[in-house]
C-alpha cells in the first residue's frame, strides 16, 4: 500500500469514527422516541422492543407542536430572506472597496457577532417591551437579522472577493451601470455562495433559543423553546422531547438534501481562483 493510499485510509477511518460519534445521539434519540419509557430507560438497555409512534402523535397533534413549527418557519424564512438580501448587497460593496474604512467596518461587524447573546437579549427585551412588540413575529425577525447580519456579510464577502475584477471591468466597458454589474455579473457568479449563506443563516435562525425564550410567549413560541419545557421529573417527557427533536431535524435535513448540489458547488467555490 502506497503512502497516498495509507493517508486516504487514515482519513476515511477518522471521518467514519467522527460520523459514528455524531450520529449516535441522533440514533439514540430516535430509538427513545419510538420506545415506551420502561423500555427506553431500562438497565441494561433493551435491544428488542415493540415500536410505538404514540409520542410523535402526541407531540405534533395532541400538544399542537405544529403551531410552534409554523412560528419557527415564519420567523426563520423572513429573517433569512432579509439578512441574506441585505448581506449580499453589503458584502458586494465591501468587496469592491479597498479602503481602510471598509476593512474597519468589516472587523467592526465581526466584533459585534462575537458578543455573547445574553448581553444583547436584555436590551432587545427592554426595547421590545417599550414599543409593545413582545410576543410578535416582528421583534424576533428583527433581532435575528441584527445578530446574523455580520455573519452573512462576512461569508458573502469572501465569495465576492473570489470574483475576478476583470469581469467588473468588462461589464463597465460594455456600459453596465453599477446596479447592472451587481445584478447581471456578480450575482450569477456567486449564486452557489448565496445558497451556502442561506443554509447557514437558516440553521442559526431555526435553532435560535435565547432570543426566542426572552422575546416570545405562547403566541409566537418557537420549537427550541417548546422542547425545553419537557424533561425533568416526568420520565415520559423525555420520550416526548426525543420525538419533538427528531421532528425538528426533518425540515432542515430535507432542505439540505434538496440543495445538496448547490451546497457542494458553494463549498468548493474559491478553491481555484481566476
Amino acid at each position: 500500500m502506497s503512502r497516498k493510499q495509507r493517508m486516504q485510509a487514515l482519513l476515511f477511518t477518522c471521518l467514519l469514527v467522527m460520523s459514528v460519534l455524531n450520529l449516535t445521539p441522533v440514533a439514540w434519540g430516535f430509538l427513545t422516541s419510538i420506545r415506551e419509557p420502561v423500555d427506553a430507560f431500562a438497565v441494561p438497555p433493551k435491544l428488542i422492543f415493540e415500536p410505538t409512534f404514540r409520542f410523535h402523535r402526541e407531540v405534533w397533534i395532541d400538544r399542537g407542536f405544529w403551531h410552534f413549527l409554523v412560528n419557527t418557519a415564519i420567523i426563520s424564512t423572513c429573517a433569512v430572506t432579509i439578512s441574506v438580501s441585505i448581506g449580499t448587497m453589503a458584502a458586494y460593496a465591501l468587496s469592491r472597496l479597498r479602503s481602510r474604512l471598509a476593512r474597519g467596518l468589516a472587523f467592526g461587524m465581526l466584533g459585534m457577532r462575537m458578543f455573547p447573546h445574553i448581553l444583547l437579549a436584555i436590551p432587545f427585551f427592554v426595547i421590545a417591551q417599550f414599543v409593545g412588540l413582545i410576543d410578535t413575529y416582528t421583534v424576533m425577525i428583527l433581532a435575528i437579522v441584527a445578530l446574523n447580519q455580520p455573519f452573512t456579510i462576512w461569508l458573502m464577502r469572501s465569495f465576492f472577493e473570489e470574483v475576478p475584477r476583470e469581469l467588473y471591468e468588462a461589464a463597465m466597458i460594455d456600459g453596465c451601470s453599477p446596479w447592472q454589474t451587481f445584478r447581471r455579473v456578480a450575482l450569477p457568479v456567486v449564486r452557489p455562495g448565496i445558497w451556502v449563506t442561506t443554509l447557514f443563516s437558516l440553521l442559526l435562525a431555526y435553532n435560535e433559543f435565547l432570543l426566542a425564550l426572552v422575546l416570545t410567549r405562547n403566541g409566537t413560541k418557537t420549537l427550541p423553546v417548546a422542547i425545553s419545557e419537557y424533561g425533568a421529573e416526568d420520565i415520559s417527557y423525555w420520550s416526548l422531547a426525543s420525538a419533538a427533536a427528531i421532528g425538528i431535524m426533518l425540515p432542515i435535513l430535507l432542505f439540505m438534501l434538496f440543495m445538496q448540489r448547490h451546497l457542494v458547488r458553494g463549498m468548493s467555490a474559491g478553491a481555484v481562483k481566476g
